[in-house]
């Protein structure tokens, strides 16, 4: 799937997704099925993601890295353009549920794609969380101080790790890159499973 953008540093494994899938299960392909979400007053409507036994309701308006996280605009400052990030569900199916995150870097500093913001750990995986863009760190998310939760059950709004003012990665990708960067992705998972089970789909 090409060079990753910096942001997540684990890859998919067949860890991430348990239990077999039936033979003859159907291509679901992108689902037309929308919902009306929204962030920093931007209209945030999703489509529903099926492929094997993955599932997860998009974004459309975020771009999305080849390491599995989401960037949305939230606004303009002084500095430039106002971008948020997280992790996709994707990412945390990887990660496990969320039981730290720790920065590095403070508030106002330069950043540039690639540096180590700071670290997140769940139940799976330890993780450098890496800038997705170039300009100045704005900061992690301060509700995430008290209670992790958010990361992990609404991992597209309430549940975003940090902000950067600037230019994103120009790797990033828009849905339809992500869509297909996620079909190729489960059907290699898919196809190591079959590699190392003969009985996969029997």
């Amino acid at each position: 799937m090409g060079a990753p953008l910096p942001c997540h540093r684990q890859s998919p494994s067949v860890a991430a997704f348990p239990g077999k899938v039936a033979a003859g299960f159907p291509h679901p392909g992108l689902k037309g099925r929308t919902a009306a979400r929204y962030l920093g007053g931007v209209d945030t409507g999703t489509v529903l993601y099926r492929r094997a036994t993955f599932v997860t309701h998009l974004p459309v308006a975020y771009l999305y890295t080849p390491a599995h996280c989401w960037l949305a605009r939230v606004g303009e400052d002084p500095a430039g353009m106002r971008w948020r990030v997280g992790y996709t569900k994707f990412a945390l199916r990887m990660l496990g549920e969320v039981v730290d995150v720790q920065w590095e870097r403070a508030p106002g500093q330069p950043v540039e794609p690639g540096e180590v913001l700071g670290s997140i750990e769940g139940f799976k995986a330890l993780s450098d969380i890496y800038c997705a863009g170039r300009g100045r760190f704005a900061g992690g998310n301060p509700a995430l101080q008290g209670a992790l939760d958010a990361v992990n059950e609404q991992p597209y709004d309430a549940g975003w790790l940090y902000e950067f003012t600037g230019e994103p990665d120009p790797r990033a990708m828009d849905i339809n890159g992500y869509r297909d960067l996620l079909d190729a992705t489960i059907d290699r998972i898919l196809e190591r499973q079959q590699q190392q089970d003969p009985e996969f789909n029997a």
